[in-house]
């Protein structure tokens, strides 16, 4: 079983390569003096026609097997002799026209199919015939159309319908004209002949009447000649008298000029080295000028270098150390701030967790007052009053009333003892509750407030504090339009 395996492996990789061998040697290339002619299933045409041929100039192409086969198409020119005898001419003279004609093969798409469908397979003597017969018919009837007279004279005219009605022709077989060189036309009857000879008669005549007005031309101006002579003579002669007077004038106007040349030459010339010097000196301290600006620049880049390098130096290493202090500081700052910012916020916590347990406890005691405010106020100061009293026995507890020795002498105005009015101004220096409770924002109740001639002696005091007020109200005005007036 292992060696059919093998034997079919190798049989089909040498299928293989038969195969890429035979699509190799069906890959045409066509060189550039031939035409690689493709028949056999080519395709169809511009006009969804089948095609007999494809041409192909130049390139390559792959030949299918079985279904295509190619031959080439020779571009090599041929040569062909025609030796065109007793051709009828327009004037019914029998003329020869002896010529050589170049043809070949065209290369132009259309001409080349008629070339692959017409001369395939056939020799260069043969395509030579083909065409020797189609350019023997066509010269023919291209002298039948001229006279002899525009067949000798003007050949180009000639040659031009020559190649006109060839080309014309040769193209429906496939070929192209490519040269025309007439060499000789003559006729039978001598025409062309005694053309030649009336050409050069009158060419004779014509040379010869030349000749006789050119000595009669001549004779006439060999005596106009003699006498401009005289004339010219006579007048060269009172020239040259009057040229002599002129050129001495011009001589001693000439040495004049001279002089004055060279003397204006001798000022531009001192005037040219006094400038060239003055333009040395100019340029030689131009010179020592810019060696002392390149000497000073580079003194300067030199101290530049030396010390304004290392004190630029030394300014960023304290300006990098300065703000590596300022971020240190910065952060040791922010870290203070943050420990301040959380002890006042644990403070105002806790203020405010003591306000508001007093808020509550106050507003349960107004609930307690039934709700009167000023009741709930008079239950607190009830319950503080032992420590206000307390505070106010304080404040004399210390006096030794024992050590103190008073001498009494009356009071100024002859009313009571100086000793009554010196306890009663210590105990007026102990303040009253009535002025510690308006300086916590409260009042007393009325039963608090004391006796009725105490209230007149306070409305006393406060009438006799109002001018003093007053008067310290002024004095601030005052002082604040002063101030702004500054």
């Amino acid at each position: 079983m292992e060696q059919y395996l093998v034997l079919v492996v190798t049989l089909a990789i040498l299928f293989v390569f038969i195969l890429i061998v035979t699509f190799l040697r069906r890959y045409k290339r066509c060189p550039s003096d031939r035409i690689l002619v493709i028949y056999g299933k080519v395709g169809k045409g511009h006009e969804a026609e089948s095609r007999s041929s494809k041409c192909i100039h130049g390139g390559a192409a792959f030949i299918w097997p079985v279904i295509q086969d190619y031959e080439f198409l020779d571009l090599t020119p041929i040569s062909i002799e025609i030796n065109l005898k007793s051709a009828l001419s327009k004037q019914n003279i029998r003329v020869d026209v002896p010529s050589i004609f170049t043809v070949g093969i065209s290369t132009e798409p259309g001409v080349m199919s008629n070339a692959a469908e017409r001369l395939l397979g056939l020799a260069q003597q043969d395509i030579s015939n083909l065409a020797k017969d189609i350019i023997f018919g066509q010269l023919r009837l291209v002298v039948a159309t001229m006279d002899i007279e525009e067949i000798n004279s003007n050949r180009d005219l000639f040659l031009d319908a020559v190649s006109r009605n060839v080309e014309a022709e040769l193209k429906k077989v496939g070929l192209k004209l490519i040269n025309v060189n007439v060499t000789d036309i003559n006729d039978e009857s001598g025409y062309i002949e005694a053309l030649g000879k009336e050409a050069a008669a009158k060419a004779i005549n014509d040379a010869k009447k030349s000749v006789a007005e050119k000595n009669r031309d001549g004779s006439i101006g060999e005596a106009n000649a003699m006498k401009d002579q005289r004339i010219q003579v006579s007048s060269a002669n009172a020239n040259a008298v009057e040229g002599e007077n002129d050129a001495l004038i011009q001589i001693a106007n000439s040495n004049a000029t001279r002089r004055e040349k060279e003397a204006e030459a001798e000022r531009k010339a001192v005037a040219a080295e006094k400038v060239s010097q003055a333009k040395a000196l100019e340029e030689a301290y131009a010179a020592e000028r810019e060696a002392e600006m390149s000497r000073a620049e580079k003194e300067k880049a030199t101290q530049i270098a030396d010390i304004i390098i290392p004190t630029q130096i030394d300014k960023e290493k304290i300006e990098i150390a300065a703000e590596a202090i300022a971020e240190q500081t910065r952060r040791h700052a922010k870290g203070d701030a943050d420990a301040i910012f959380m002890k006042m916020e644990a403070q105002g916590k806790g203020l405010y967790e003591i306000l508001s347990m007093q808020a509550n406890g106050f507003e349960k005691l107004v609930k307690a007052a039934g709700n009167d405010p000023q009741k709930a106020v008079m239950m607190m100061i009830v319950d503080k009053l032992p420590e206000l009293v307390k505070t106010q026995v304080e404040a004399v507890k210390n006096l030794k009333i024992d050590k103190v020795t008073v001498w009494d002498t009356g009071g100024k105005d002859g009313k009571g003892s100086s000793t009554a009015s010196f306890f009663s101004s210590m105990m007026s220096a102990i303040p009253p509750l009535q002025d510690l409770f308006r300086q916590a924002g409260m009042e007393l109740p009325d039963f608090l407030k004391g006796t009725p001639g105490e209230k007149k002696a306070e409305k006393k005091e406060e009438t006799a504090t109002k001018p003093e007020l007053k008067a310290e109200t002024k004095d601030k005005q005052q002082a604040g339009k002063e101030a702004r007036k500054k």
